[in-house]
């Protein structure tokens, strides 16, 4: 979960408790427990009933505190050690339509439209992630039946390390 602080002042007029705040996010900041219930789990460590830590997040997430909060898998570990950042070349008037069909394919983990540049072409992006190296070229080989005559061209960008993925980190309280 990636949190940042805002600067509450704990009054009545509705703003959050800011050491209430800060104790959510170093209780959070290296990620969600692998519980059955994480919400009774923070509760449980910040003294509030499950239905008071949804709202605080609620909350912090409507303040724009909180971008989001989601699962971050490490697909390395979970064996999906081929994996590329596919881009493509499609007509703009088709985007709403083909946009949302890659997305919803069960072998890209995330997709997106980007702006065209000088010299880069690609207006629609998906990460796909795979067992091998075919695997790979068998999902692109679907995405191009997928696109049709609506694509122009393709390309993949391989990944050449992996990035650490972390929310907000505080250090020490003063």
């Amino acid at each position: 979960m990636s949190a940042c602080i805002s600067p509450f002042d704990g009054q009545s007029d509705g703003r959050l408790d800011p050491d209430l705040v800060r104790r959510l996010v170093e209780l959070t900041q290296s990620g969600l427990p692998l519980v059955d219930n994480p919400w009774a789990w923070i509760g449980e460590r910040l003294d509030l009933d499950e239905d008071t830590v949804l709202a605080l997040l609620r909350q912090l997430q409507d303040d724009g505190a909180i971008r989001r909060i989601a699962a971050v898998p490490n697909h390395y570990r979970l064996g999906y050690k081929h994996n590329g950042m596919t881009v493509w070349d499609v007509d703009d008037a088709h985007l709403p339509r083909l946009g949302p069909l890659l997305g919803s394919q069960p072998f890209v983990s995330h997709c997106y439209r980007r702006p065209r540049r000088e010299g880069w072409h690609y207006n629609l992006f998906a990460m796909v992630h795979g067992r091998s190296a075919e695997e790979i070229e068998d999902y692109r080989a679907q995405i191009r039946q997928l696109l049709g005559d609506a694509c122009q061209a393709d390309e993949m960008l391989v990944s050449s390390r992996i990035l650490k993925k972390t929310g907000l980190r505080l250090g020490n309280r003063r």
